[in-house]
C-alpha cells in the first residue's frame, strides 16, 4: 500500500482504503480501479492523496492501461447473465428482465379480471396471491424509479398502479424493517388499496377536468367502499382492510375518510400511501402527464414534513436513490451523463458527469433528472 498525491494517480490503479468526501460522504469504495472518470471526482472534492496498491513497479504484469479504461463499455460485447432456478449462472441472449416482464403481465391479466368482475363474484384471492408470490420472485430485476411496465396502456392506469405499488410496498416493508411474516400483506395492501374504485362512476373516476363538491365526495368514498369490500374476504389480514380504508390518511390529521393523526394511521397504510403517491406521479394517466422521478422524491420528502410518515419516506428515498456509479440519466436539458456521487443529504441531486464536465445538482438547481435511462 502507497499513499500518493491526487496529481500522481493514474487511471488502472486499485484503491486499498475507502475515499470520504470532506462532509463524510462515501465517494469511492476499498478494492475500486479507478477511472477516468474517477479522478474527475476526487479532484471536484478537492482530495488531496489516496492509498493505492504499489503501482509503479516496471514490467509489472495485469497492469490496466488507462486507453482501454476510457474505452466504452459498448466496445467489448458483454453476454447477458441469467440465473437458473437451480441457482447456477448461464448465458443467455435474453434480457434479465424477461421473466418479470412476463409475470407482471399476467398479474396486470389477473388483476384486471379480478377488479372488473369483484361487483358480482367474490375475488379470487389464492389465484391473485400465488401470481403475487410468482412476481416478487422476480424481485431482484425491479427497481423502483427504472421499471417501466410493457405496452402500458393509461386507460390501464388503475391495474398498474394497483401493482406497481404492491412491488415497491413489498420492498419498503423489507426495508423498513417489518416482519417478513407481513411482507406479502403489505403487497396485498398494496394491491387491493384502490379496490374502492370499482364501485365509484366512471364518469367521475376518469373525468378529465375538475370534480365538483359532490364528485370529489363520492370519490373520496372509495376508501370506505374499499374497507367493506375486503371484510370478508379471506387470506388477508385487517391491515390490508385498514390500507383500503386509511391511504388517504395524514399524518397531522388532514387526510380522509377520518382525519386520523398518525399514531392511529396502520403501518401498512403509511407504507402504501407512500408507493401510491409515487406511482401515481409517475405513470402516465389520461388527464395527466407523467414526472420525473426525481422530482417526485423531491415532492414525497417535502410531503414527509406533516403529511406522510418521515421514517418511511426516508427509508424509501435512501434506498431508491442507491445508484452504482455509472447510472445513465438524462437532464431536464436534454444531456445525458452518468452518476458519478450521491451526497446522502441530497439523495435526488447527485453528480452527473456529462461530456467530462461534472454537475452538481445539488448547486445546479435549475436543472433536474427527468429520466433514469440505464
Amino acid at each position: 500500500m502507497v499513499s500518493i498525491s491526487i496529481a500522481d494517480v493514474k487511471p488502472g490503479v486499485k484503491l486499498v482504503s475507502h475515499v470520504y468526501s470532506p462532509l463524510g460522504g462515501l465517494l469511492l469504495q476499498k478494492g475500486k480501479v479507478l477511472l477516468p472518470r474517477d479522478l474527475d471526482i476526487l479532484r471536484a472534492f478537492m482530495i488531496r492523496q489516496v492509498d493505492v496498491e504499489d503501482f509503479a513497479v516496471p514490467g509489472r504484469k495485469g497492469a490496466i492501461e488507462a486507453s482501454e479504461l476510457a474505452k466504452p463499455a459498448s466496445s467489448a460485447a458483454v453476454p447477458t447473465v441469467a440465473v437458473t432456478a437451480a441457482g447456477t449462472a448461464k448465458q443467455e441472449g435474453i434480457s434479465p428482465l424477461t421473466s418479470l416482464h412476463r409475470e407482471y403481465d399476467r398479474m396486470l391479466h389477473l388483476t384486471k379480471s379480478a377488479f372488473q368482475s369483484v361487483l358480482a363474484a367474490e375475488l379470487p384471492i389464492y389465484e391473485l396471491r400465488h401470481q403475487l408470490e410468482e412476481l416478487v420472485r422476480q424481485l431482484k430485476h425491479y427497481h423502483v424509479l427504472t421499471f417501466m411496465p410493457r405496452n402500458i396502456n393509461e386507460y390501464d392506469y388503475m391495474y398498474h398502479n394497483a401493482i406497481l405499488t404492491s412491488l415497491t410496498s413489498y420492498q419498503l416493508a423489507q426495508w423498513h424493517g417489518l416482519p417478513q411474516k407481513d411482507w406479502m400483506q403489505v403487497a396485498f395492501a398494496g394491491l387491493l388499496h384502490d379496490i374502492g374504485n370499482t364501485k365509484i362512476d366512471p364518469a367521475i373516476l376518469y373525468k378529465p377536468t375538475q370534480l365538483s363538491a359532490d364528485e370529489a365526495e363520492e370519490m373520496r368514498m372509495h376508501t370506505t367502499y374499499g374497507y367493506q369490500q375486503l371484510r370478508k374476504t379471506a387470506a388477508i389480514n385487517e391491515g390490508v382492510r385498514l390500507t383500503a380504508l386509511q391511504h388517504h390518511e395524514k399524518m397531522d390529521g388532514t387526510g380522509y375518510p377520518f382525519r386520523l393523526t398518525g399514531d392511529k394511521i396502520h403501518i401498512y397504510a403509511k407504507i402504501v400511501s407512500v408507493a401510491d403517491i409515487f406511482h401515481a406521479m409517475t405513470l402516465n394517466r389520461r388527464y395527466r402527464k407523467a414526472k420525473s422521478p426525481y422530482l417526485v422524491l423531491e415532492e414525497i420528502r417535502s410531503e414527509a414534513f406533516g403529511k406522510l410518515d418521515p421514517g418511511v419516506v426516508q427509508t424509501f428515498v435512501d434506498k431508491v436513490t442507491q445508484f452504482h456509479q455509472g447510472t445513465r440519466v438524462r437532464l431536464s436539458n436534454g444531456s445525458e451523463g452518468e452518476i458519478v456521487f450521491s451526497d446522502r443529504n441530497h439523495p435526488t441531486r447527485p453528480m452527473v458527469s456529462v461530456q467530462g464536465q461534472i454537475v452538481n445538482l445539488v448547486v445546479e438547481r435549475q436543472l433536474h433528472i427527468v429520466e433514469v435511462v440505464s
